[in-house]
């Protein structure tokens, strides 16, 4: 009972030890307790998790709304496949092989237009080529006798499914009939193994096909008709977002090489995101591709003909990412620790400042371009201004040597000058102007990228036959300048 009342009181139990120390005694926990314990923190540790996923979740559906719209659309059509379990005289037409029509719109259905068409396409192609031929062989195996049927249909499932596979591995097969190649083995392989056995191989067929035909058939109508996203629209959009990247990343990169702040009054944050944009461009080529070849499967939407050179664009991805290539190169020189001195950098800042200036202009006038689909009547202006920055960073180039050398005395030459002169030039210190001068000519060699990239966009306007600017007075009041090659092997100036 005193023990108790001790317990109750707030009391404990000490031991003493012979060294004079104490210890309390605490109370052995229960296995209940403990088991409780170890099961609370499991259940709050679920719902921790569980809510975090949700709440991913929910952000990506509010940043990216158009995937919850292709999740609704897949719902709607495996929604309306199934009512043809309920309805009599359809589930009679096609039999238990309403199945195949819910396959096929999970297979098919893809969240833009481009890539369903294509996979639509590619499903009925390779069901029908595959289902003729095995009802034709079918059909030889028959005639050759019960003797001979397995060999001829085994032989023929050998001899097509390897040459079907074999073109898989060809380049253009590839990436437009890979789907329907693979389409092609599997319905083949399967009619021809089940025509052996199975009396009704026409019904089977039949039924099959038309199936797959509905199936394809309701995923095309529901892609294009509710909120359709067009493949094409979706290269568009990535080419001219990663040419205001590009720019944004070449007067970034080149500002933080001077201390020049003024092309980012933004935050530190801001400005490296957007010094580090060209990394999309770099990353961008297998989306491009994909896009692209989408693309050519899609009718005439918006601004976009039927016949529009999507093979276009990838020449122009292919120009945006040789110029970003040197831009990360730029970028290596910012972040090196081999700098060169602040008075070697005053001297060609503003030049290269406006190297780099003219040519993110550039660049920017032809996103422009892009976007508004009409041929831009500044262009060769600003081309030639850039060319013109060009010319005066070389200049300033030229004299750099001179800020290294000494120059000769002007005293009467004696062997003591002389011998001075000769320690002067073999003094001069190379591994400081050798990060200047990289930077310099990764501006130039920039430059000529980017007159890639214009005649990418230039050659894209004409075969697109985008709309011309009637800006008479800009034209007349411009006076174009080229940098072309001279007889000496140098470079001037060509006014047009």
């Amino acid at each position: 009972m005193a023990q108790e009342k001790e317990v109750a009181s707030g009391m404990e139990w000490r031991i003493t030890m012979a060294d004079g120390s104490s210890e309390a005694l605490a109370p052995d926990a229960g296995f209940a307790k403990i088991a409780w314990l170890a099961l609370k923190g499991l259940i709050g540790g679920l719902v921790l998790k569980v809510w975090k996923f949700l709440k991913k979740a929910w952000d990506l559906g509010h940043n990216e709304p158009r995937k919850v719209i292709h999740c609704l659309k897949v719902g709607m059509a495996l929604t309306v496949v199934s009512v043809f379990y309920y309805m009599r005289p359809l589930y009679e037409g096609v039999g238990g092989n309403a199945m195949w029509a819910v396959m096929t719109v999970v297979v098919v259905f893809e969240n833009n237009v481009g890539a369903t068409l294509c996979k639509s396409i590619n499903r009925i192609c390779g069901t029908f080529l595959a289902g003729f031929l095995a009802i034709g062989i079918h059909w030889i195996a028959n005639r050759s006798g019960e003797e001979f049927e397995p060999f001829i249909t085994g032989i023929s499932v050998f001899l097509l499914a390897s040459a079907a596979t074999f073109s898989r591995f060809i380049p253009s097969v590839k990436i437009r009939f890979d789907y329907g190649i693979m389409i092609f083995i599997l319905t083949f392989s399967l009619v021809s193994v089940s025509g052996y056995r199975v009396d009704k191989l026409l019904d089977m067929a039949g039924q099959r096909i038309s199936t797959i035909i509905i199936g394809t058939s309701l995923c095309i109508i529901i892609t294009v008709v509710i909120c359709p996203i067009w493949a094409g629209e979706e290269l568009y959009m990535l080419i001219t977002r990663n040419m205001d990247k590009l720019a944004g990343s070449l007067d970034g990169c080149v500002a933080e090489y001077f201390n020049d702040s003024g092309g980012f009054a933004d935050s530190d944050k801001e400005s490296d995101k957007k010094a580090l944009g060209y990394k999309c461009v770099l990353s961008s080529k297998g989306t491009e591709e994909a896009m692209a070849n989408f693309a050519r499967w899609e009718p005439a939407h918006g601004r976009f003909n039927f016949r529009h050179p999507w093979k276009q664009y990838l020449k122009i991805g292919a120009s945006m990412r040789d110029c970003a290539y040197c831009i990360e190169a730029l970028n290596g020189c910012v972040n090196s620790e081999n700098e060169a001195p602040e008075f070697t950098k005053k001297h060609i800042s503003n030049t290269a400042i406006k190297v780099s200036s003219d040519s993110s202009m550039v660049i920017k006038e032809l996103a422009k371009t892009m976007k508004t689909m009409k041929k831009s009547s500044t262009i060769d202006f600003l081309v030639g201004e850039m060319n013109n920055a060009v010319l005066e960073l070389q200049e300033d180039l030229k004299s750099l040597p001179t800020l290294f050398i000494p120059q000769p005395l002007q005293e009467a030459e004696c062997p003591e000058n002389k011998s001075t002169e000769q320690d002067s030039k073999k003094a001069v210190p190379l591994m400081e102007i050798i990060p200047l001068v990289t930077l310099a000519s990764l501006l130039i060699e920039i430059v000529s990228r980017i007159e890639g990239m214009v005649s990418a966009v230039e050659e894209l306007a004409g075969l697109a036959e985008f709309k011309s600017v009637d800006d008479r007075k800009t034209n007349q009041n411009q006076t174009i300048n080229k940098v072309v090659p001279d007889h000496q092997g140098g470079l001037q100036i060509q006014r047009v």
